[in-house]
């Protein structure tokens, strides 16, 4: 027993590194079809070499040849599968007829071999959709196709069910064990190498458990139970009724044996009359058997058998005390010269006593075959209703909610024009009706709030609108000033501000604010504010954005910031005092010159960190000069290849246009920026602020024509 384990455990574990090394090769690959070919071209010589090096046991020869075809098909391909089945399934029946190997179940073995080769390539189709069976799934696999072998050999031999018996007894436990383990261990192997291995014992949370594994479990709990209860009906109503064929064939053979002896007797009596000899008693009444291993003895007064099969033998003392015990005529078991038997013993007139026994094996023999036979027929029953129904399961409920919960990701990742229709039963076409209609009064409900939202989103645009200066005109001459703000969304996070703080005094501002949206844009007033309060308390460029910092650092929990460009000009001399916080380089255009970029020093954005100083420097405006300032949105902004406009693009544009007025020069970077970008979305908010300066004594002959026209207004 022990050499027969350890010969199966070694094979086995073959099989289960085979599956593994074939694995590892193809992990990942789509194996096609020479690489189907091949693999079932080698599982089908393991199941070869399985059949004419089998491990011996009992005088049986036990394999698990199966293993082959079952793991080619279920775990790398159905026709590698098919393959592998028919090569050891054909080769196993000419080995029988042809060269005497396990001849006896040649036809069981080689069916079972083919068969197994297409139901696992039947069941990773239709039952597994082409994944891996888990571990539960592959020994039940293993198992069951070889209850469907050992159920093949009592098919296969009607004619002689003692050997048949025989061989199922003794080669199913171990072929069934092994071959179901072995597939199990190549399952695991498997999960594990993919990392889809989940630890069996863990307690799985309602939710994670899917519906099909719920209705598959109830369905092995139910089905086995019936199944299990009808074996025990079964079971019990074949032992009582080879008890009673027992007994009926003891109370035969002894009345036989009996009416014999007394037409002996009888006829012993009339030899005695006329003085002749008698026949020996032992040899009239040899012919007697009970049963096939049964025995009969006739027994003395004296406690010695006088005839039958243990004839000259005196019966022992615990036989005789068991037998005076029982009621003559009544059946009894006991162990009776070493064999566990079913006992009977009747008295006759003349004192004689007639034991019969018939052995327990042999009273339960038929019984045993026929519950072999039942077992495995309700195994294989089992079986088939477990994955007919587990695929109808599949078929109308599983896959049909697979279908609904595709539908409703789609919905739910906002195409409310998905529609679900899963129609095939008035249940899911019902479900597919209300989601239908429920989505529909959700886009109701989801057009309404837009429609609020956008109204909302209008008055928040005409309110930081208004925000803005846009009066560009102004009764002087000394200067002209245009500006712009497009922002990315409905509002923005830039914003641009002049304002004079006396007469001859204006100040510029540009920011850009981290962000975009309604966040960046309430942050965008906040800090508007915040700057011109400063600006206006009569603070220099640096103070000014100092002071701004520390308190636009005050309840900024959403840790946004803003960079700043500030510009005080005094219109009579030209000197404007500047401060830069982590803005963009301003443009700078002297008269007759060309735009070129300022590289001022920069200090940290604002509401950045706390207690920042900043640099401040001037800048000396002359006449004819021209300042251009602008947020990153400009030189970020991204065409449909991905590629940025970038700051040479932005200066090379604005130099074709140092000769046109202020308020054209801004517009025409606009729609320089709209013929690059194209297509694509609008990255971010593009604001941009330009100003020229004419000097105080300018005339009106150096007033441009958009100055004229203001002047003229």
């Amino acid at each position: 027993m022990f050499n027969m384990i350890l010969r199966m455990s070694l094979v086995t574990g073959l099989y289960v590194i085979l599956t593994a090394l074939i694995w590892k090769i193809t992990k990942g690959k789509k194996i096609k079809v020479p690489g189907k070919l091949l693999i079932g071209l080698i599982y089908g010589m393991c199941a070869i070499l399985s059949t004419h090096f089998g491990i011996d046991y009992s005088d049986m020869m036990l394999n698990v040849r199966d293993m082959g075809p079952l793991s080619a098909g279920l775990f790398f391909d159905p026709i590698s599968g098919i393959i592998a089945g028919l090569i050891g399934g054909i080769e196993r029946f000419i080995a029988g007829t042809y060269w005497g190997v396990g001849s006896y179940t040649r036809i069981a073995c080689s069916v079972s071999t083919c068969l197994a080769g297409f139901v696992a390539a039947a069941v990773r189709i239709f039952l597994f959709r082409h994944k891996k069976p888990s571990a539960t799934y592959a020994f039940f696999m293993g198992a069951v196709m070889e209850v469907f072998h050992m159920y093949v050999v009592f098919i296969t031999h009607r004619n002689d069910m003692n050997m048949a018996f025989y061989v199922v007894k003794t080669c199913s436990p171990p072929m069934i064990i092994f071959t179901g383990i072995g597939m199990a261990a190549s399952a695991i192997a498997l999960k594990i190498g993919s990392g889809e291995w989940l630890n069996p014992f863990r307690k799985r949370k309602e939710e994670e458990i899917p519906v099909s594994r719920k209705f598959q479990i109830w369905l092995f709990a139910v089905t086995f139970s019936i199944l299990l209860m009808n074996l025990m009906f079964s079971l019990s109503v074949q032992t009582n009724s080879a008890e009673q064929n027992a007994e009926n064939t003891l109370m035969a053979v002894s009345e036989d044996i009996h009416m014999t002896h007394v037409k002996l007797q009888e006829l012993e009596d009339r030899f005695n009359v006329i003085n002749k000899e008698m026949p020996d008693l032992s040899e009239s009444l040899s012919f007697f058997h009970v049963g096939i291993n049964g025995t009969y003895d006739i027994i003395g007064k004296d406690g010695k058998i006088i005839g039958g099969d243990h004839e000259g033998i005196s019966l022992a003392s615990n036989d005789k005390e068991l037998m005076d015990a029982k009621q003559p005529k009544e059946v009894y078991q006991a162990n009776y010269f070493g064999y566990d038997s079913l006992c009977r013993y009747e008295v006759w007139d003349d004192g004689l006593t007639l034991m019969t026994t018939l052995p327990m094996k042999e009273v339960y023999s038929d019984r045993d075959a026929q519950t072999y036979e039942s077992v495995f027929s309700a195994i294989i029953l089992f079986a088939v209703i477990y994955v007919l129904i587990s695929m109808l399961v599949q078929g109308i409920v599983v896959n049909n909610l697979d279908l609904v919960n595709e539908s409703l990701g789609r919905i739910t990742q906002g195409n409310l024009n998905e529609v679900v229709s899963v129609r095939n039963s008035s249940e899911f076409a019902s479900l597919s009706d209300d989601i239908n209609q429920t989505v529909e009064v959700l886009k109701g409900y989801i057009d309404a709030a837009e429609k609020r939202f956008e109204q909302e989103l209008e008055f928040a645009r005409t309110i930081q609108a208004s925000a803005l200066s846009n009066n560009f005109t102004f009764p002087r001459r000394d200067f002209e000033i245009f500006a712009s703000m497009d922002p990315a969304k409905e509002v923005g996070g830039d914003f641009y501000d002049f304002f004079f703080l006396d007469q001859n005094r204006i100040t510029l501002v540009i920011a850009d604010v981290s962000g975009k949206g309604i966040p960046a844009a309430l942050f965008m007033m906040r800090a508007k504010t915040t700057i011109r309060g400063m600006a206006e308390s009569g603070l220099a460029p640096a103070q000014i954005l100092s002071r701004a910092n520390d308190m636009l650092c005050e309840g900024n929990e959403a840790e946004m910031f803003v960079t700043v460009w500030i510009g005080i000009l005094d219109l009579t001399t030209g000197k404007m005092a500047c401060a830069n916080a982590g803005h963009e380089y301003p443009l700078i255009m002297h008269a007759g010159g060309d735009y070129e970029y300022y590289m001022d020093r920069h200090g940290l954005a604002l509401a950045a960190l706390e207690h920042r100083k900043y640099t401040e420097y001037e800048l000396q405006m002359n006449p004819g000069d021209r300042l251009f300032v602008y947020t990153d949105g400009i030189p970020e902004a991204i065409d449909a290849k991905e590629e940025q406009y970038g700051i040479e693009r932005l200066s090379k544009i604005i130099n074709t246009l140092k000769d046109a007025s202020i308020a054209d020069t801004l517009p025409a970077v606009r729609k320089d920026i709209a013929d690059f970008v194209g297509d694509a979305d609008q990255f971010d908010d593009i604001t941009m602020l330009g100003l020229v300066y004419h000097g105080a004594d300018a005339s009106p002959d150096s007033i441009t024509g958009q100055e004229e026209k203001d002047s003229d207004i």
